[in-house]
């Protein structure tokens, strides 16, 4: 299983999807530190919100196997600038918590994460555990491994690893 890093806003619902994910009751638990679990990591929603301490959010990006931005449904601002994927070098995937809400605007924070970069969106609430299965399903799928020299050929591409090669392009024999 792919070990994921969650960066975003307190309150987000980081800590909450961690729970959901692992079957257990939701319990209000404040982040006061980067918690790194078997297959996750989850950070204090303050890294992402404070200039001093976001370059955290970078090193321990190198931790994982994929990056996830959590953004609840309900949120009415976004922390992160178009491009943010520029800065990690993993895969970018969102997810949008606390669909079920209300006030809710889920194209609106989609978008905010297309425009970050992200490869892929995943929509959640860790109330219900809608949407849960299908992240851990994401999860579980093992990455094809790669050879040195693909992996060089790759970056030669200005591919990262996890990128597909072009249409008619081959790995060199």
């Amino acid at each position: 299983m792919k070990k994921m890093f969650l960066m975003g806003r307190s309150e987000a619902g980081k800590t909450s999807l961690v729970q959901a994910m692992k079957g257990e009751e939701l319990h209000y638990v404040k982040t006061q530190y980067t918690d790194s679990g078997e297959d996750t990591i989850d950070s204090p929603g303050e890294y992402a919100e404070s200039k001093w301490f976001s370059v955290g959010l970078a090193c321990f990006s190198f931790e994982a196997d994929v990056v996830a931005v959590v953004q609840a449904a309900d949120e009415p601002f976004n922390l992160f600038c178009d491009g943010s994927h520029s800065f990690i070098q993993r895969p970018l995937i969102g997810v949008i918590t606390k669909i079920d809400s209300p006030y809710a605007n889920i194209p609106m924070v989609r978008q905010w994460l297309m425009n970050i970069g992200c490869e892929r969106i995943f929509l959640v609430s860790n109330v219900t555990r809608d949407g849960i299965d299908e992240l851990i399903e994401y999860l579980k799928e093992d990455l094809p491994p790669l050879t040195m020299e693909q992996a060089i050929f790759k970056q030669q591409l200005g591919l990262n690893e996890w990128d597909p090669l072009p249409e008619g392009v081959e790995y060199p024999a």
